[in-house]
């Protein structure tokens, strides 16, 4: 296979699904997305707003801040592609004028119920061919689409000059999905696994540090606006997500958890597993 990222050959992983590449460290997974497939197991969402949402609002709130530090335009338009539960869209709304985009007909439609403007379908084919954005932004998305490329490229054409594009995705440099390498190295996958979300609707397909991530993007007509970290995990909460990702055994899911909190409070010395960058579209000449 040939990297996405600096056109090099990838070589096999940690498993038969794994693929990584030597020269610039971007991997992958050939896990299908089997979202709406109602053979999957659906996922206890009520479980995972107890596990995630505390967390995901604290970092979609220091996002928007962001975003409104690199938008300059009047009435900003922002565009969040898989809004899931429209958290961020909710987080947004006072600065921006938003939209939201969720494949998942279930998730995207209780977000709609609640009053919240999010369309049914995917991105780029949900949004109007003369639609533009001042702002795209991609929370914990765009690790799962497959055609990378595609989907950097219509973010281009669909942002105005100078509209910024963010991206808030897994960071492979981060504490926790080194550990889980580790310990697939070792024999135990389950977190590696875990790590990926196989075996559930949407696993990722690729994962990135900031340097790799930085060459992909640039490399669609953007400059490089901002990076930085965000938190990965919080204590409270912990047990519920752990659960609602992956199948894991309960002797495997209390290890973990032990584990985890454990290394909770030493987590501020590591790279985190989370990384928020901001891009700009550069202007026409």
């Amino acid at each position: 296979m040939t990297c996405i990222v600096c056109g090099g050959p990838q070589i096999a992983g940690l498993t038969g699904w794994h693929a990584k590449c030597l020269g610039c460290r971007y991997e992958s997974a050939a896990l299908t997305p089997a979202i709406n497939v109602l053979s999957i197991a659906p996922i206890d969402e009520a479980q995972r707003e107890a596990g995630l949402k505390a967390l995901r609002v604290e970092n979609f709130n220091t996002i928007v801040g962001y975003a409104k530090q690199h938008v300059s335009a009047n009435k900003p338009r922002l565009l969040d592609v898989g809004s899931a539960h429209g958290w961020f869209l909710e987080a947004a709304r006072g600065q921006f004028d938003v939209l939201g985009v969720e494949p998942d007909a279930e998730v995207g439609g209780r977000a709609a119920a609640r009053g919240l403007p999010v369309r049914s379908g995917y991105f780029p084919d949900a949004v109007g061919r003369d639609e533009r954005f001042d702002a795209i932004v991609f929370n914990d998305v765009i690790e799962h689409i497959p055609d990378i490329h595609r989907a950097l490229a219509a973010c281009h054409a669909h942002l105005n000059d100078g509209g910024i594009l963010i991206l808030n995705l897994p960071n492979s440099r981060g504490f926790f999905y080194r550990m889980s390498k580790v310990l697939a190295r070792v024999g135990w996958r389950g977190p590696f696994e875990r790590m990926w979300q196989k075996d559930m609707p949407s696993p990722h397909v690729h994962y990135f540090d900031p340097r790799n991530l930085r060459e992909l993007v640039l490399k669609q007509g953007f400059t490089m606006a901002k990076t930085a970290e965000l938190p990965a995990l919080r204590a409270e909460g912990l047990m519920e997500r752990l659960r609602c990702v992956g199948k894991a055994a309960p002797v495997s899911l209390y290890l973990q958890y032990i584990a985890i909190r454990c290394a909770i409070p030493v987590l501020s010395i590591f790279p985190s597993d989370i990384i928020v960058s901001i891009f700009k579209k550069k202007a026409a000449s």
